[in-house]
């Protein structure tokens, strides 16, 4: 409360009018990084510990509505237009054109219905509270409420520096930092750059603390006991938490598997990304969490490392499908997953076969094999059953589009070394 006292005292003697103060819950037309228009609300003020004061006393933490939450930022004063807000919005929205960036070219064009449609599929576009039923509701409010503020601005691992996307519960007195210098082999997390130089200078990891079960050219992956490193496993879930929105974190890393995805230099093993899997799951789940850190994305780890969970399924003898539910790039990932694998094996099928049969070849639960095939056209339900329905010649017109080609990572079955873990017999009930 005296932050916000002393705000609109500041903002009086440089002039301003107390009906234009920006304030928290109110909503302004607000500039975005690519210079667009945007109306956004204000989730928090805080005083401009910028080098220099930058341009404003305080900083102004700001959602763009309709947009995914990774792109709420806090912003100086000069972004907003103090002249419109409230219900002034709706009639100068009207006058803004819709321009966004394609996410496949960069290029700025206004877009049409589809790609409307494809953007907000992409930004995650969610559904109101009004929409959802009454214990979603709840539960999206809560999640909401504790995660709604994101102090951490960046992070600064190995030779990356990367913009955060979302609230990471980490403790309070890093929490609050705005930036974290984390260690890119045993995942230690610092406040200061000196304390970061120093670690580095020390720090003998060179890999994750498993065992190597695959490796190929410089490609390198480690399976890790959540109970044999929990700290490390801690630790990579908290960074992930930066750039996941919809997963609850929980401390208790026990009861799942790492697989850490890796490139190799002569420094050693850097962080690529990872997935976690539960040692056993009732719901038959093989994901339990999937990221690629962001200055790997768009270069085919992503489906590599779902590609790799459905290897270790086929090694397994089972069938699995990811925890849900699934971020908004990782419903993209699975989805062009799913159906590249799915064109690949029916361009070589011939005769009668099922749903089924298609999930036995390929590790892929019936129900992700009949929606990704609904979304091509390729299956029809009939008599009361799911019936697919081919040609080569629309397998092949699929295949040549570039929404199904082949990934330009694959799993090579000769470079895995891993032995699924013995499964214990299960007692016979009395």
């Amino acid at each position: 409360m005296a932050d916000d006292k002393k705000h609109n005292e500041d903002s009086n003697r440089n002039g301003q009018k107390n009906d234009n103060l920006p304030d928290i819950g109110e909503h302004f037309m607000v500039q975005r990084p690519d210079n667009t228009w945007h109306s956004a609300e204000i989730i928090q003020i805080r005083p401009n510990e910028q080098p220099g004061g930058g341009n404003s006393t305080y900083e102004y933490y700001v959602h763009y509505e309709g947009f995914n939450r990774r792109l709420d930022e806090w912003i100086e004063l000069d972004r907003f237009d103090l002249n419109t807000k409230g219900e002034d919005l709706q009639n100068k929205e009207k006058d803004v054109t819709l321009i966004l960036t394609d996410l496949m070219d960069g290029t700025d064009r206004k877009i049409t219905r589809n790609q409307k449609r494809r953007h907000d599929e992409i930004n995650h576009v969610q559904k109101t509270y009004a929409e959802m039923d009454p214990t979603t509701a709840a539960l999206e409010k809560e999640h909401e409420a504790i995660t709604k503020v994101k102090y951490i601005d960046k992070i600064q691992i190995g030779k990356y520096e990367i913009d955060a996307w979302y609230f990471s519960p980490y403790p309070d007195e890093y929490g609050k930092q705005s930036k974290l210098w984390v260690c890119e082999y045993c995942l230690k997390y610092m406040k200061m750059e000196r304390s970061f130089r120093y670690h580095q200078s020390q720090c003998t990891w060179r890999h994750p603390p498993g065992i190597e079960i695959y490796r190929k050219g410089s490609i390198s992956l480690y399976e890790v006991d959540g109970r044999e490193a929990k700290l490390y496993c801690q630790n990579l879930c908290l960074l992930a938490k930066l750039f996941l929105d919809h997963k609850t974190l929980y401390f208790d890393v026990e009861p799942f598997m790492f697989y850490i995805l890796t490139e190799v230099d002569r420094q050693g093993c850097h962080l690529v990304g990872y997935f976690s899997k539960e040692k056993e799951s009732p719901d038959g789940n093989n994901v339990a969490c999937i990221l690629t850190l962001p200055p790997f994305q768009r270069k085919g780890y992503g489906k590599f490392l779902i590609a790799f969970s459905y290897a270790l399924s086929l090694m397994e003898g089972s069938v699995g499908s990811p925890e849900k539910p699934l971020s908004d790039l990782g419903k993209l990932s699975y989805r062009s997953y799913w159906s590249w694998v799915l064109l690949e094996l029916l361009r070589d099928m011939r005769g009668t076969f099922s749903i089924k049969d298609l999930s036995h070849m390929t590790s892929i639960s019936q129900n992700d094999i009949i929606s990704t095939l609904q979304s091509m056209n390729m299956v029809k339900y009939w008599k009361g059953q799911h019936v697919v329905c081919v040609t080569p010649k629309l397998v092949e017109e699929h295949l040549k589009s570039a929404q199904y080609k082949r990934p330009p990572i694959t799993v090579d079955p000769g470079f895995l070394r891993w032995q699924p873990p013995k499964k214990l017999p299960k007692l016979a009930k009395k």
